[in-house]
């Protein structure tokens, strides 16, 4: 990780390899935000002007590259979009430290002179930064070492307490979402359950988490028919993780589930070729809950967390499961498998019974979960369900101080019904049996497993989760990292 630090240098002295600095859109033009005096002052007041003979438009994301004079340093210009209202969002900021820090890719140090009234946006400079700047190259044959290394967010705030704060938190979670994303980008050869559930357990117990693993033989006992039925195919035996983080006097308690398919080849029901290139992600859910949870844990807020990370691999083989086994979860509801690719609500049903058994105040569970909701939101919003409305506000409200796309969804009554008639012989399918409405179904098929009078909600995320195309903002091709910093913001919400 790149260390990160506050300074009141003043921008056009600071020693740095690069400056990133933002420009606003405004009207036809571009104009210079608080914090850009003295590199305004360092061009003759006519920053703007050449900005503008390069082509700077300030469109969000544009970036314009001019030496500063009388130094060896570059000044990096990002586009922040209008700010018709006078004041820029923290997102816009978390954005254009990503897209500076990534343009600034071989310089060894970078300062950030974006504008930071408050601790907020000291937080989103310093997490789009942290986060923009990710790389994997545990595969590559040489590594490449470009990332920059010492980043420094340039602020009146520096000696400010709740900026300092904000620091740490933005440090905290970055780390957090590296680690997801490592998880995530790591080939599914080398991350199976097991091995997942060591990572698990090492970085609990660095940090003062409490950590239990079922492996097969107590999934067996305990009745975790799913969790069991999704893995049975592969040579590599399931694990149910459980992180548990209690701290005094706690103000409230969550419970956090993940869907954690180490790989998901559709099993039985076989996906297409292309269709699996990408499925080692389909753990990204398992991930991100581990990853919160230490975040939480590292950052001492006072909410207890009990978090389920169901691993299984889902795969083909003579002892896997067929379209038309019934599996008995736990808990004791019965489960017709129709489909054998619509596993991942198979282990989180498992899982929202037994964390329903611990009585928290809001259960979230976080799933690359269906195809059908990437049809209906596309790859950078989550569909977020539940069953209160106030549960769900409560969550969407963290992922919007998040920075973190996500939509409402509803669950149909009628949903739950149609699975339930579409099995003959069990007490309710996996699968509707109909082309429409994926996610929702799913969603309502997550509903049932949800004990009465518990808050619960649905993180749709197999959108936003991985990121097939090319790196834009802090996100990076690969492992996102999404809703880590959505679930720590509901915790400290709730602090």
């Amino acid at each position: 990780m790149s260390t990160i630090t506050l300074s009141k240098s003043d921008a056009a002295g600071v020693k740095t390899d690069v400056v990133v600095f933002g420009v606003v859109k405004l009207g036809g033009g571009v104009a210079l935000p608080a914090g850009t005096e003295s590199l305004n002052a360092a061009y003759d007041g006519r920053l703007v002007e050449v900005l503008s003979g390069l082509g700077a438009t300030g469109k969000a994301g544009e970036v314009t590259k001019v030496p500063l004079p009388g130094r060896s340093a570059t000044l990096i210009a990002v586009g922040l979009g209008p700010a018709p209202d006078g004041a820029l969002k923290t997102e816009d900021l978390r954005v254009a430290a990503g897209v500076g820090v990534r343009a600034a890719k071989t310089a060894q140090s970078v300062a950030f002179a974006l504008p930071t009234p408050d601790a907020d946006c000291v937080r989103a400079v310093a997490e789009g930064a942290l986060i923009g700047r990710y790389s994997f190259n545990a595969y590559k044959s040489e590594a490449s070492s470009d990332a920059p290394g010492n980043l420094t967010v340039l602020t009146e705030l520096a000696r400010n307490k709740d900026a300092k704060a904000a620091l740490e938190r933005a440090q905290v979670v970055a780390d957090a979402v590296h680690q997801v994303r490592d998880w995530v980008n790591t080939p599914p050869s080398d991350l199976h359950p097991a091995e997942f559930a060591v990572h698990t357990q090492k970085l609990a117990r660095e940090y003062g988490v409490k950590v239990e693993v079922l492996d097969e033989k107590a999934l067996a006992k305990g009745g975790y028919g799913g969790i069991l039925g999704v893995g049975q195919g592969s040579t590599n035996p399931p694990r149910l993780i459980r992180l548990s983080y209690t701290p005094k006097k706690p103000v409230t308690h969550l419970a956090f589930v993940g869907k954690g398919i180490t790989f998901d080849s559709g099993g039985l029901s076989l996906k297409t070729a292309s269709g699996m290139i990408s499925m080692k992600a389909d753990m990204a859910g398992a991930a991100a809950v581990v990853g919160a949870t230490i975040a939480i844990a590292r950052l001492g807020l006072p909410v207890q967390i009990t978090t389920y990370a169901a691993m299984a691999e889902n795969m083909p083989s003579g002892s896997a499961a067929r379209p038309s086994d019934v599996l008995t979860m736990y808990g004791g509801k019965t489960v017709e498998v129709l489909n054998t690719d619509a596993e991942g609500r198979l282990v989180l049903g498992d899982a929202l019974v037994r964390a329903s058994e611990d009585r928290p105040d809001l259960i979230v569970d976080v799933a690359t979960l269906t195809g059908a909701c990437v049809v209906a939101l596309g790859t950078k919003v989550a569909g977020a369900f539940a069953n209160t409305d106030t549960a769900r506000e409560r969550v969407v409200d963290a992922a919007i101080a998040a920075g973190e796309a996500m939509w409402p969804l509803p669950i149909p009554s009628e949903m739950l019904d149609k699975l339930r008639s579409n099995s003959k012989v069990a007490d309710l399918a996996n699968i509707t049996g109909e082309a429409w409405g994926g996610a929702l179904a799913a969603a309502a098929f997550l509903a049932d497993f949800v004990a009465e009078g518990i808050d619960w909600v649905h993180l749709d995320v197999a959108g936003p989760a991985f990121n097939d195309g090319g790196p834009s903002g802090y996100t990076h091709t690969g492992g996102t990292g999404y809703s880590v910093r959505t679930l720590v913001e509901l915790a400290a919400a709730a602090s």
